[in-house]
């Protein structure tokens, strides 16, 4: 993990009407890091991503991006930031009309200008990459499984080589083992692309399984940030409960338990 912090959040709010969600936010988000964001119902974990990828406008603070900050960019620097992430919405979040292998490619097509044979060779690796077989090109997504699908959305993720990817809730709908073998796929991604990783979860086997830092949301804030030890010594109610509450304690207990070969 790097010292580095490529995207830095000073004093966010975001609020809808009279709703405040965020007010006086701080985050860091560091090269190399698996970094979980986690909270309770509605404390704003996916707002915060969107809000980092512009699809939400904050009612003030800044958000520096790869040193720039957000308010100061032009459209052709939005652009180029775009180019340097890719995102895994909730189920995948695939269009639904086109295949598994177009996704991928929409990327490709909105950034690039490539002949289609050398697309069509880009989508094939990356699904490749995920761990989905080569057949799975040409499906539709009504036509794969929720794991699949989970699988082809990260590949579009992927499609254009970003150095931070974001995730929303990637294990949310899959049984253990499919939600163990995603975390394994992340955990191997980022070690071997050298990938950034900002993940909203509320898995508590993905904190204990890939994360490097955890960020606490509460009370309009990142209330903590800390490694998952670190979470164990804190005494703020939810985060007490949370960490060591019978789900924290079975993720606690499978953790201790070395794996069978």
């Amino acid at each position: 993990m790097g010292h580095d912090a490529i995207i830095s959040i000073r004093g966010l709010r975001n609020q809808f009407g009279p709703q405040v969600i965020h007010d006086r936010l701080d985050l860091d988000i560091y090269s190399g890091e698996v970094l979980g964001i986690v909270g309770g119902s509605g404390t704003g974990k996916s707002v915060l991503l969107r809000t980092i990828l512009g699809l939400n406008k904050s009612a003030a603070g800044r958000i520096e991006i790869f040193g720039k900050a957000r308010s100061e960019m032009t459209p052709e620097d939005a652009h180029a930031a775009e180019r340097r992430w890719g995102v895994l919405f909730q189920d995948g979040a695939l269009f639904s009309s086109l295949t598994v292998a177009q996704n991928i490619q929409v990327a490709l097509k909105e950034h690039l200008h490539l002949p289609q044979r050398l697309m069509d060779e880009i989508a094939a690796i990356k699904i490749g990459l995920v761990g989905l077989p080569p057949e799975a090109g040409p499906k539709f997504p009504s036509e794969l499984s929720g794991g699949m699908r989970k699988r082809a959305g990260l590949a579009r993720a992927l499609a254009l080589d970003p150095e931070i990817v974001f995730l929303d809730e990637p294990t949310a709908g899959l049984d253990p083992i499919g939600a163990s073998a995603f975390d394994e796929l992340i955990k191997n991604l980022q070690a071997t692309l050298g990938l950034t990783v900002f993940m909203v979860t509320h898995d508590l086997d993905s904190l204990y399984a890939i994360c490097d830092r955890i960020a606490v949301l509460a009370e309009k804030k990142v209330l903590v940030t800390g490694t998952i030890d670190e979470m164990m010594t804190q005494e703020h109610p939810w985060i007490r409960e949370y960490f060591h509450g019978p789900r924290g304690r079975a993720a606690m207990a499978a953790k201790s338990v070395p794996m069978r070969s």
